[in-house]
């Protein structure tokens, strides 16, 4: 089995089910944030709506630099509306799964960096990557915004199985 295919399974489970967190947005708490320190609703919204897009440079670079020395510092995109990241998340999705399903096993071996003002944070083979930084990270500000939702009394949609909301 080609290492892709153990990797889409799991990477198509995972974009559904994020999605369905990301269409619970309400617009109208985009600047509710539980915590000063943390970040805001639209933020944490939009943050899970371009992860996915980091499986385009992890496949086609060995290297990440988010605040490059002398270049400029990593903006993050700002939230417009929850239509606006779900196409965001929709287009992300379907360039990241198409860059997956073209890789070759030697391809998803290769080391990649991930720097910040130019110091490696990080080296892992592609995959582990793709398994880390992409998909675990996206899970775990999943996790965050399912709890914002929660807080706002937003309904929490099935997630690994049944939430308090939807009991089927």
């Amino acid at each position: 089995m080609a290492i892709k295919d153990s990797i889409l399974p799991e990477f198509d489970h995972e974009m559904a089910t994020t999605r369905r967190v990301l269409e619970r947005v309400p617009e109208d708490k985009k600047d509710w944030q539980p915590h000063p320190k943390s970040m805001t609703l639209g933020r944490l919204a939009q943050h899970v709506a371009t992860i996915p897009h980091w499986v385009i440079p992890t496949i086609n670079d060995t290297e990440l630099h988010m605040n490059p020395p002398g270049g400029p510092a990593y903006t993050p995109p700002q939230f417009e509306s929850t239509a606006a990241a779900l196409a965001v998340f929709d287009e992300n999705v379907r360039q990241g799964r198409a860059a997956i399903a073209a890789a070759e096993d030697q391809d998803l071996m290769v080391p990649w960096t991930l720097r910040n003002a130019g110091q490696p944070i990080f080296t892992l083979p592609r995959v582990a990557v793709l398994r880390s930084f992409v998909t675990n990270h996206m899970i775990h500000h999943r996790g965050q915004l399912s709890v914002y939702l929660r807080l706002n009394d937003v309904p929490v949609p099935s997630i690994y199985g049944p939430s308090a909301d939807e009991m089927s």
